[in-house]
C-alpha cells in the first residue's frame, strides 16, 4: 500500500493534539464520545521514543520502547497531561549505560502490562541490541505501584530462563501464577509470583516456533532481518481465557495454539505430555500485537493491512479499521471506558530493516479508537 506523506502540523493541530491528550487521560475511566466513536484519535505524539507498548494505571498512562529502536526517550516513562513523556518510576531507572550493574535500571523494554491486582509490570528483554546478547542481570521483570511509582520487587530471570539468544517478549496473568514468551529462542514461560521461581515449558515446540512459509508483509514487501532473511518472530503475543483456564498464544506470524493452564502451572507434567496438548486455536495472520477483554473477544493487529480486527468468542473474525497511519500498530490496551488504545511503533520502517537508512515518518502516534462503534473509514 502506498503511504501518504504525513504532513508538518500546524500550529492548530498542535492545539487539537494537546487537548486530545487531556480528554484522553481524563476519558479512562469515563464514557466514549458519541461525536467521535467513528474516528481515531490522537491522544500523544513523541519523536523521543518509539513506543511499541501502552498501559493505562491508577489514572496514568505509560509507554515504552525498546532501546534498540535508537531513540533517545526513557525506556519507561509516564505520560503528563502537556504531551511531555517523564522516566518512571525514575530517572535512575532510565539511565542504564553499558558496563553499569543493570540489577536496579532497565536495559530495553519490550512490554508493560497491568496486574488483575493493579501493578504495573514491566518486561525487560536486558538485550540492549536488536537481536544481540542479553547484559548481566538485564533480563527482568519489574513490578510497580503506578500511583506512586515504588518498585514492589524485581523478579530476576537468569540464563537459565533468558538464555543466549532469547527475546523476553510479554507477559500475561493468571491467578498465582503469570506466562511470558520467549520471542528469541521459542518458548514460554512459567511464573510463580509468590516465589519467584520461573520454568521454560514448549521449549523450540512446533507451536512456539516461527514458520518460514508465514512471512511478515509490509508495504507489499517481506520484512526482512537482513538482506534476503525474512524477519521470523518466535511464540510472541498471548492471552489467557477469561476463565484462567485456558493460555492462547502463538508466533508473530501465526498461527495460534492453546493449552490448558492447569498443565502449564504442573511442574510435574513431562515436556512430552504438554506438548501433545497443545492444540490449534486461530490460523490468525502476522500481528503487531493483542488483548482479550472480560468476554474473550479478542482485539489484534493486523501487520499487513494497518487494521484492527476483532475475534469473537464464536471465532467471527470483524475488522473494526484500516488505516494508513496504523502502520506497525503494537500492543494494544483496552481502557475502563472501552476504547482501544494502539502506540503506532512503525518497527518494519527502522533502519536495522533497510541497510542502515530510517523509513519511520514523525511524529510516532499514540492512538485510541472505539471498538464498538463499527467499521471506521480509512483516513478519518
Amino acid at each position: 500500500m502506498t503511504q501518504r506523506p504525513r504532513q508538518a502540523l500546524s500550529k492548530r493541530g498542535l492545539r487539537r493534539i494537546a487537548i486530545a491528550v487531556f480528554t484522553g487521560f481524563v476519558g479512562v475511566c469515563g464514557h466514549p464520545d458519541p461525536s467521535r466513536a467513528q474516528t481515531i484519535r490522537i491522544e500523544a505524539t513523541t519523536n523521543a521514543i518509539d513506543w511499541n507498548a501502552v498501559a493505562l494505571a491508577g489514572g496514568h498512562v505509560f509507554v515504552s520502547g525498546p532501546r534498540w529502536s535508537g531513540f533517545s526517550g526513557p525506556a519507561v516513562g509516564l505520560l503528563t497531561k502537556n504531551g511531555k513523556i517523564k522516566p518512571f518510576p525514575d530517572a535512575d531507572w532510565n539511565g542504564w549505560k553499558p558496563g553499569q550493574d543493570a540489577t536496579h535500571r532497565f536495559v530495553s523494554v519490550n512490554a508493560l502490562h497491568v496486574a488483575p491486582d493493579g501493578t504495573l509490570w514491566v518486561v525487560d528483554t536486558g538485550t540492549p541490541s536488536f537481536g544481540g546478547a542479553s547484559v548481566a542481570a538485564g533480563a527482568k521483570l519489574v513490578r510497580i505501584d503506578p500511583a506512586t511509582g515504588h518498585v514492589l520487587r524485581i523478579y530476576p530471570l537468569g540464563p537459565e530462563i533468558a538464555k543466549a539468544g532469547s527475546y523476553i517478549d510479554d507477559i500475561r496473568f493468571n491467578g498465582t501464577h503469570a506466562y511470558l514468551t520467549d520471542a528469541g529462542k521459542a518458548a514460554l514461560i512459567v511464573l510463580d509470583i509468590k516465589t519467584g521461581q520461573a520454568r521454560r515449558v514448549l521449549d523450540n515446540d512446533v507451536s512456539t516456533r516461527a514458520r518460514k512459509d508465514r512471512p511478515i508483509v509490509m508495504d507489499g514487501h517481506v520484512v526482512e532481518s537482513r538482506l534476503h532473511q525474512p524477519l521470523l518472530v518466535n511464540v510472541d503475543p498471548l492471552e489467557v481465557s477469561p476463565d484462567g483456564k485456558w493460555l492462547y498464544f502463538g508466533p508473530l506470524e501465526g498461527p495460534w495454539s492453546q493449552v490448558p493452564t492447569a498443565l502449564l502451572d504442573d511442574p510435574n507434567i513431562s515436556s512430552t505430555d504438554l506438548s501433545a496438548a497443545v492444540k490449534p486455536w486461530a490460523d490468525l495472520p502476522p500481528i503487531g500485537g493483542s488483548t482479550m477483554d472480560t468476554a474473550g473477544n479478542l482485539y489484534f493487529t493486523n501487520l499487513k493491512d494497518n487494521g484492527v480486527y476483532r475475534k469473537d468468542v464464536s471465532g467471527k473474525i470483524t475488522r473494526l479499521i484500516s488505516d494508513p497511519r496504523l502502520h506497525w500498530a503494537d500492543a494494544p490496551c483496552l481502557a475502563l471506558n472501552g476504547r482501544l488504545w494502539l502506540p503506532v511503533a512503525q518497527l518494519d520502517r527502522l533502519p536495522m530493516f533497510h541497510q542502515g537508512q530510517s523509513r519511520s515518518q514523525q511524529p510516532f502516534l499514540l492512538v485510541s479508537i472505539n471498538p464498538h462503534a463499527g467499521q471506521v473509514k480509512p483516513g478519518r
